[in-house]
């Protein structure tokens, strides 16, 4: 009885071990889409009254959770009833991967002026800076959930083949880690420049080192935006293409002289390129249809 008490407990603690390896591995699988989340979710979260910033951080964490809660149960689904539904899903958000990436680099190129509104309540009754609130939380959430969708089903699918019970223990934790890693770092850079601004306050004017790492928070937050924003967007063409590269064949073949992270990048570009010249013309043809 004693003996296999133990050997249970060597079992659970060998699965843990093995759990622990191959969450590490995914993790680093699904770090495209987490430098993408943080990017995304940094940029939602700014644009309001300090005072905000955290409660409506908090309300798009909870949505994320929830859209998690969601999620997971339909994957580990499919994982047992329909596998090859999970490389369907992973090929297909691997385009939508690739154009999300190739447009960001467009965007770059070629910028577009975008109207940028604080929300103040100078400018806005107590009533509509709560609607306008609800509607960037909403969308948030959203942009959350189709994120969420592919962490989970590229985590997925590092361990399809493996038993229910470790699908579900690896996926879970990469999903945590996602959400609690993502919104923690989210939650630390919206607040730099409001710790910048109290440390320029403690100097009483004095200019010293308190004073200028102040003015240093203050001023680098939008450059950390912005970086996050360009190594997002090149992590999630090199993912795109990782995806492509390692479920079809014809990409995995595709330049193997070349190192395999140029050629992921490369694949990601050209497959996000299609991507968008497809929807660029199926918008030009409903708007002759429309005419």
């Amino acid at each position: 009885m004693a003996s296999g008490f133990f050997a249970l407990l060597d079992d659970i603690a060998a699965l843990m071990d093995d759990v622990v390896v191959m969450s590490k591995i995914t993790t680093k699988k699904t770090a495209g889409i987490l430098g993408d989340d943080l990017a995304v979710n940094a940029e939602k979260a700014t644009g309001f009254v300090s005072s905000r910033e955290l409660p409506v951080l908090w309300a798009i964490t909870k949505g994320s959770f929830l859209n998690k809660l969601i999620i997971l149960p339909i994957a580990f689904l499919l994982s047992s009833f329909l596998p090859w539904a999970v490389t369907l899903i992973l090929v297909l958000g691997g385009v939508y991967l690739a154009y999300e990436g190739v447009e960001k680099v467009i965007e770059y190129v070629m910028p577009h002026k975008h109207e940028v509104t604080k929300i103040s309540g100078e400018t806005l009754s107590a009533k509509e800076v709560v609607e306008v609130e609800k509607k960037k939380i909403k969308s948030a959430i959203l942009t959350d959930f189709i994120l969420s969708v592919e962490i989970v089903i590229i985590a997925l699918g590092t361990v399809l083949g493996q038993p229910l019970i470790f699908q579900v223990l690896v996926v879970s934790i990469v999903a945590i880690i996602a959400t609690v890693g993502v919104y923690g770092i989210v939650a630390l850079i919206v607040r730099m420049d409001d710790l910048g601004y109290r440390l320029i306050k403690r100097s009483n004017g004095n200019d010293g080192f308190i004073k200028g790492m102040g003015r240093f928070l203050v001023n680098a937050l939008p450059w950390v935006i912005k970086s996050l924003s360009v190594i997002g967007t090149i992590a999630l063409l090199l993912v795109a293409g990782g995806i492509f590269t390692h479920n079809i064949d014809y990409f995995h073949h595709f330049m193997e002289a070349v190192p395999s992270f140029i050629k992921d990048f490369i694949v990601g570009l050209l497959v996000g390129t299609v991507a968008v010249l497809a929807i660029k013309l199926a918008s030009n043809v409903l708007k002759v249809v429309k005419k």
